[in-house]
């Protein structure tokens, strides 16, 4: 009924809207925990689970069926927009921690360069003068740097615009190019790179489970993806002048 514009969300009953709401609440429940797999142990599941139903309700309130697209589609960007807003909005990844990623990700590649293999821990901290805690809370931010920018990238185009959803035509088109051109750049990837990328991407296996059939450590497997995620951003910038986060 939504989308044939039959019967908007406003002119429906308390009933009927409980219906179309519980008929989300899995689907929404699905979305935050996937997000959840790829985020620190400290953000809550409730948290992500609550935004996200915001952002249902701000898809119900604003759906136009004249957009020519699914309310399906719709909803879902709106969901995961809502829930990547309330990442920002709780500062998880906040301008002095991208920087803090930028710094550790500079000095480490350097580092492997020059010695030959990854720095520990306690020499990168004497190396950017942070300390190992800040160390810590920086690697495992870039770790799951490339996770939120993939969802981003996938999933969710120009939150900070929602409200100009004539445009989504155009935002999706020009998100489609740079789901192609990431894509395109993944065969570059050594073999074992591109199975990490493939069975946590593709697959959506979680870093244990991919560990478990390449019969590796799981440290191993978070190095192999580190190093995808670098090569991947080093071969887009080259290629095409620019990033690919959003």
């Amino acid at each position: 009924m939504l989308e044939t514009g039959k019967l908007a969300w406003h002119d429906m009953d308390a009933p009927a809207k409980q219906r179309v709401v519980r008929h989300y609440a899995s689907k929404i429940k699905y979305l935050a925990l996937r997000l959840k797999a790829k985020l620190p142990r400290h953000v809550e599941l409730g948290d992500i689970i609550s935004s996200g139903t915001l952002g249902l309700m701000e898809a119900l309130g604003k759906f136009n069926p004249e957009l020519g697209i699914k309310f399906d589609t719709y909803a879902e960007n709106r969901i995961k927009g809502a829930m990547l807003d309330e990442l920002r909005r709780m500062d998880w990844f906040s301008r002095g921690l991208r920087h803090r990623v930028k710094l550790l990700e500079d000095h480490a590649k350097r580092f492997e360069y020059t010695h030959g293999r990854r720095p520990t821990e306690e020499e990168l901290a004497q190396d950017t003068g942070l300390s190992e805690k800040d160390v810590r809370h920086g690697l495992e931010a870039l770790q799951n740097q490339f996770c939120l920018d993939l969802d981003a990238i996938q999933d969710t185009f120009s939150s900070e615009n929602r409200a100009h959803t004539e445009n989504e035509p155009y935002h999706s088109t020009a998100l489609q190019e740079v789901i192609d051109k990431v894509a395109g750049l993944i065969e570059e990837l050594t073999p074992r790179e591109r199975m990490v990328m493939s069975l946590y991407y593709g697959d959506e296996l979680t870093m244990r489970e991919v560990a478990e059939v390449m019969e590796v450590t799981e440290g191993r497997v978070s190095q192999l993806h580190s190093q995808a995620m670098t090569r991947l951003r080093s071969l887009f910038r080259k290629r095409y002048g620019q990033d690919f986060t959003m």
